[in-house]
């Protein structure tokens, strides 16, 4: 893997108050082309090394570029995609799996994690977040409600769930299909965190190139500061205000070069029960099955891969 233009290390910062409270980690650039994250990162640590910002209970984790191979392409991926199938692995076949066998520790060993991303399409910011409170095998999770408060905090008003059970679902349909496909593919950082114990949001931070992107990054790191106790120096929490909860219930793959959208879509524009989305190559319609949302068209997307999801409104994080 190593030549003289491959990284070999990752950069991590860590700032310990020196008070007892919450362990938080922050990623930047788990995928390489979306750089804000990176950029709120150094502005973050350049404020607390100049005594502009403190960090008075726990410990703060900084990783402004998570996949420095992926950052210095300029690419989504280095190899391979990061945020995909992360676990410890014995036997590292790509650098993203080096790369986890460092990260994964790292998650393990803190109790939040904030990882920030950026996106293609014009959009508003977003929040993923995970399941409720569950005891099933797919994500066991017992601590939603910190969650739903944590990401309440960061200052974005439109949340998403349903990634993982929707994904999995997709992987049950690929398989009846005969195609080689894993449930675990399907775990990235926020996954991971999940199952190792802690709570984590993917924060989608508004499009690559928006300069209000890195802003808002720098924002949310400052108010999750705040909300989980760490620092008295950012401005306090702000009261609970309108937000949409939107959920992910179906995926569809593509399964044949030819299936095409009947038109250009954007990821969150509204579809009515019976619009038309695409057409299979053999000109079967498909269309949506109910009011909601269409997420992540891809029209690149490979045969047997995510196309497209489509969710529904939820009443998940209502106010109280």
């Amino acid at each position: 893997m190593n030549d003289n233009t491959t990284p070999s290390s990752l950069t991590v910062y860590q700032f310990a108050g020196l008070q007892t409270g919450p362990k938080l980690i922050v990623l930047g650039a788990v995928h390489g082309n979306e750089t804000c994250g990176a950029v709120a990162i150094q502005k973050i640590r350049q404020d607390i090394e100049a005594g502009m910002l403190s960090i008075e209970r726990g410990a703060l984790t900084l990783i402004p570029i998570t996949n420095p191979l992926a950052y210095q392409n300029g690419r989504r991926e280095g190899q391979r995609n990061l945020n995909r199938n992360m676990q410890v692995t014995a036997t590292p076949q790509d650098f993203e799996d080096h790369v986890c066998n460092v990260l994964c520790p790292m998650l393990a060993a803190h109790d939040v994690l904030l990882d920030l991303h950026s996106f293609h399409t014009p959009g508003i910011p977003f929040a993923m977040i995970g399941p409720p409170n569950n005891d099933g095998e797919l994500e066991a999770f017992a601590r939603a409600d910190e969650e739903e408060d944590f990401v309440r905090s960061l200052g974005v008003h439109r949340f998403v769930e349903g990634w993982l059970d929707t994904y999995a679902k997709g992987v049950h349909e690929r398989q009846v299909r005969g195609v080689d496909a894993n449930i675990n593919y399907g775990m990235g950082t926020t996954e991971t965190m999940r199952r190792m114990g802690g709570i984590g949001i993917t924060l989608e931070c508004g499009q690559h190139e928006d300069t209000a992107a890195p802003e808002l990054a720098y924002a949310a790191i400052c108010k999750a500061l705040v909300h989980l106790g760490m620092t008295s120096s950012g401005a306090p929490s702000e009261p609970r205000s309108p937000h949409q909860v939107i959920n992910m219930y179906r995926v569809v793959d593509r399964l044949h070069p030819d299936d095409q959208f009947c038109r250009e879509w954007r990821s969150f524009e509204v579809v009515k029960q019976g619009d038309l989305i695409a057409h299979r190559k053999d000109g079967t319609g498909l269309f949506a099955d109910q009011d909601g949302w269409i997420v992540f068209p891809n029209p690149s997307a490979q045969v047997d891969q995510e196309w497209f999801y489509l969710a529904k409104a939820s009443s998940r994080l209502s106010i109280d």
